[in-house]
């Protein structure tokens, strides 16, 4: 039987994400390098002496959990500078969640973050037939809160010690999300952000 979501290549005019593979390792551990990314306590970034471990645990995620990993290639130059995945995937309740998002800090601020978003969540409203799409995030990454406050998601509530962190610390988690009747005008704002004049 099909999966909901199955392996797909989703190319735009900055960025393509394409499905993770364990040959990424390498350059996903210099995208992580590129602004010490595992260094801020409140994400779940690998070091990248560790990014083996890293893809594996996402590799056997979309196994066991039918995720969906992919990596972020920029296209102007050809490197790999992140990665995200779909995930929490609901296929009775057609509702997943976007996240385990990040992007060497030389792409963060750049259109590369808005167009995968919107390649997500095209793919996920329009072929998966989704209802909702969820993000969840730590509540002390001020950064990627407001980033998804900027994509057009609401905030549904807090999740309060929610995860235990690696370091033992408990994790209030902030939900947020898009419904399929809102889409549309996300949709138009996403388009609107990266035709702006940079």
């Amino acid at each position: 039987m099909a999966r909901f979501v199955e392996p797909v290549t989703l190319r735009g005019r900055s960025a393509t994400l394409e499905p993770l593979e364990r040959a990424h390792a390498p350059a996903l551990s210099r995208a992580a390098a590129d602004g010490d990314l595992w260094r801020l306590w409140y994400t779940s970034v690998a070091p990248p002496d560790r990014m083996d471990e890293y893809v594996d645990a996402a590799l056997d995620m979309r196994e066991r959990q039918d995720a969906m990993p992919f990596v972020v290639r920029e296209n102007t130059s050809d490197d790999i500078v992140g990665c995200t995945r779909y995930f929490n995937v609901d296929a009775k309740n057609r509702r997943l969640e976007i996240g385990a998002t990040w992007y060497a800090k030389r792409v963060q601020r750049t259109p590369v973050n808005t167009e995968c978003k919107l390649l997500l969540l095209t793919h996920a409203f329009e072929s998966l037939q989704c209802i909702a799409v969820e993000f969840r995030t730590h509540w002390f990454n001020h950064a990627s809160r407001a980033a998804i406050l900027r994509l057009g998601a609401k905030q549904d509530g807090v999740l309060r010690n929610h995860q235990l962190m690696p370091d033992g610390s408990k994790r209030d988690t902030v939900v947020f999300s898009i419904l399929d009747s809102e889409w549309p005008a996300v949709r138009q704002h996403l388009r609107f952000q990266l035709d702006r004049p940079r």
